[in-house]
């Protein structure tokens, strides 16, 4: 599902950069630390601000990042233009369908587009399938709780069925093997769960570390 007018405005503004780079960005590295040198992937990398903290911040060595608007990957190729190629690819994607191999990263990013996935156990399924036994996935989401006030309702477009709470959410990734445990927090009286699962290294079983 795509962002509206409203919200590509509200997602793409010098305020929530500055929420992504100082508070987003320190949360999930106090929970999940940096992915020096390793191979990274971010659904949903709308302008591209959360591909810069991942390799800033986080300091990736190799990024792919995907959008399903072919505008915000437009943006995004011009914002992040002096990576090379071997360290940034940027293509239009689904998050239920992505265009890579098995076991093939050892991070995943999510900054807030899994909430936009109507099928959003679907898209949980794709992220395990994509990391690397014991790869983490590093998530801030929206819950049910924000989706359901009035400014959400009456501005904003997401789906109106099969939303989460955070601690549905945590359970749904702990569901396809991805391990979260109490590596989660609830911020703005629950409208915001930020975390980081594990990918286990067989299924049901027990997490490696990817650092």
């Amino acid at each position: 599902m795509e962002l509206n007018r409203i919200e590509k405005a509200l997602m793409n503004n010098p305020v929530r950069a500055l929420i992504q780079r100082r508070y987003e960005g320190a949360w999930l590295e106090r929970l999940g630390g940096r992915v020096d040198g390793l191979r990274v992937l971010e659904v949903g990398c709308g302008r591209g601000i959360g591909t810069e903290i991942i390799f800033e911040r986080f300091g990736a060595g190799e990024v792919h990042a995907f959008d399903l608007d072919p505008d915000m990957v437009a943006l995004a190729r011009r914002r992040l233009a002096a990576y090379p190629l071997e360290r940034l690819q940027l293509s239009v994607g689904d998050v239920t369908a992505i265009e890579e191999a098995d076991a093939s990263f050892d991070a995943v990013f999510d900054f807030g587009i899994i909430h936009h996935v109507p099928d959003w156990p679907a898209a949980v399924a794709e992220v395990r399938r994509v990391l690397k036994p014991g790869g983490r996935f590093f998530f801030e989401e929206v819950t049910r709780h924000a989706l359901e006030r009035w400014a959400y309702r009456t501005f904003l477009v997401h789906p109106t069925g099969n939303r989460f709470s955070a601690k549905e959410f945590v359970a749904g990734l702990e569901r396809q093997d991805i391990a979260v445990g109490h590596d989660f927090i609830e911020r703005f009286f629950g409208d915001f769960v930020i975390g980081v699962g594990r990918r286990n290294a067989t299924p049901g079983g027990t997490t490696t570390t990817a650092e």
